[in-house]
């Protein structure tokens, strides 16, 4: 694939940036792969290109509902639009 890259066993491929800037698209398809990169720039590493972890899972808000539904709706005196406009209002907004 690149001339320039040198394959380090167990540390993925080291790539001199300008190859690296040439060459980006197919980079990240090793990446992707799981192949990692280290881009070099006057022989000195300067960044790794690595595989993007999953991201957790993130808790939605069923847990929240409850507490939610046991505050009490506000019924009387100014709604937030109110609040909202005169403090805009107020500020020239």
């Amino acid at each position: 694939m690149l001339k320039e890259a040198v394959a380090l066993p167990g540390l993925g491929l080291t790539v001199p940036v300008r190859a690296a800037k040439a060459k980006l698209s197919a980079l990240l398809e090793l990446v992707a792969a799981g192949t990692p990169v280290t881009i070099t720039s006057d022989g000195k590493p300067k960044a790794v290109l690595r595989p993007v972890e999953a991201a957790p899972e993130r808790l939605g808000f069923e847990p929240a509902w409850d507490l939610l539904e046991s505050v009490p709706t506000q019924t009387e005196g100014p709604f937030s639009e109110e609040l909202v406009r005169a403090d805009r209002d107020g500020r020239g907004w």
